[in-house]
């Protein structure tokens, strides 16, 4: 990989900085380079990224930018983008990642800014790699709201892949519970502490891994991965004569088919030939 020299000035602009999610090691040496030369960094806790700053041997100028303080803040950063280069960090993994960093991304576009993303570290793909679960279709949903969250889990069961959701020990129990009435008692993953020390990976179902921590909620950040549902038992021949009589009340044996095949997820010609047979 190519790397500028460090005291080449960045051009102006918005910089999205990947940061580790544990080992600091993990930070790459293009996000470091990046970090060394910005005029300003904008971040959620400033005594984090200083603590990161320090592991390259670096001081730059930081700016509080978080959930609280961005509708005030965003204008005037989008302002100093114009004659400097500002870079974004969150505290731990890739920035607007379950965050409302998009919002001085769209900006900065809008005002013809140039962003720059520096990819990394991110815990919902690295909790994926740790499941042991599919990883050819997932779906993250971040952390669930503290309201309806029973809805938002009826929402995250329509979809046919695997799913990924953050969550805090303390709620921990009781979320792998909710998911378990809502998703049925899935195949799921615990991954937490992701590259420190105590990383773990804790695998079993919905229902087993509610009942382990229910007495014992775990600490450190956590992702929580859930299989895909399984298979549609598949229709049996009864189902498909059921189906057939009542759709043949109301079409020609050809259309009726055609009906049952798609609404069984079977093949049109076999269907048929059962039609032919009842008629």
């Amino acid at each position: 990989m190519t790397m500028l020299p460090m005291d080449d000035a960045l051009q102006p602009g918005l910089y999205i900085v990947a940061t580790p999610i544990g080992n600091l090691s993990d930070l790459s040496p293009r996000a470091a380079a990046i970090l060394a030369r910005a005029d300003l960094i904008a971040v959620e806790d400033s005594r984090v990224t200083a603590k990161l700053l320090r592991h390259i041997g670096v001081k730059r100028p930081m700016l509080p930018y978080h959930d609280h303080n961005a509708d005030r803040i965003r204008p005037g950063l989008i302002e100093r983008m114009r004659s400097q280069a500002v870079a974004l960090v969150s505290d731990a993994g890739t920035p607007l990642i379950s965050d409302p960093g998009y919002k001085l991304v769209r900006d900065a576009r809008a005002a013809g800014i140039a962003v720059t993303t520096i990819p990394g570290p991110s815990a919902v793909i690295a909790a994926l790699t740790l499941a042991g679960l599919p990883t050819d279709r997932f779906a993250f949903f971040g952390f669930l709201p503290a309201k309806a969250k029973a809805a938002a889990i009826a929402e995250a069961a329509s979809f046919r892949g695997s799913l990924v959701f953050y969550e805090s020990g303390p709620r921990l129990a009781a979320t792998l519970a909710m998911l378990r009435d809502g998703l049925g008692d899935r195949d799921a993953a615990i991954v937490r502490e992701i590259s420190k020390r105590f990383e773990e990976t804790v695998a079993g179902t919905l229902a087993g891994l509610a009942g382990r921590y229910a007495e014992a909620p775990p600490k450190g950040e956590i992702v929580i991965v859930v299989a895909p549902p399984g298979d549609a038992e598949a229709a049996s021949d009864a189902d498909v004569d059921i189906a057939l009589r009542e759709a043949m009340a109301r079409l020609s044996p050809s259309r009726a088919a055609a009906e049952v095949a798609e609404q069984l997820g079977l093949p049109r010609r076999a269907v048929y030939e059962r039609a032919q047979a009842l008629k």
